[in-house]
């Protein structure tokens, strides 16, 4: 049955780079593609980005079976370290990560994280 789960990620991104972008990687890395059908096939996700200062704060939250949580946080880990993403209309926003970790649910987030659980 799956659970769901928080990751959080902080990035340097360049002043014009979409906050979009690192989201769209971590639904390529989990999906293979970031337009797809749904359920996700490896774990429903949902990814905020937040832009403070020169950093910006990436946070996932997801749904797997618990044991593909650990393989679900590493394909977000490599899609963030890539520090790239190309859009389909051939712009290309840059980032550099700088860590990342597993995350709390917020109480606020429980709603939106069942969700995903029942995806």
């Amino acid at each position: 049955m799956r659970q769901a789960f928080a990751h959080e990620a902080t990035i340097v991104m360049e002043a014009h780079g979409d906050l979009r972008a690192p989201g769209a990687a971590v639904t390529l890395a989990l999906c293979g593609d970031w337009e797809h059908e749904p359920p996700c096939p490896l774990a429903p996700h949902h990814t905020a980005a937040d832009r403070r200062g020169g950093t910006v704060r990436v946070r996932v939250l997801f749904a797997t079976e618990p044991e593909k949580e650990g393989e679900v946080r590493d394909r977000i880990d490599a899609a963030l370290a890539l520090g790239t993403l190309e859009s389909p209309d051939g712009g290309t926003t840059r980032w550099r990560l700088l860590d990342t970790r597993p995350g709390r649910l917020r109480a606020g987030e429980l709603p939106h994280a069942e969700r995903l659980r029942r995806s």
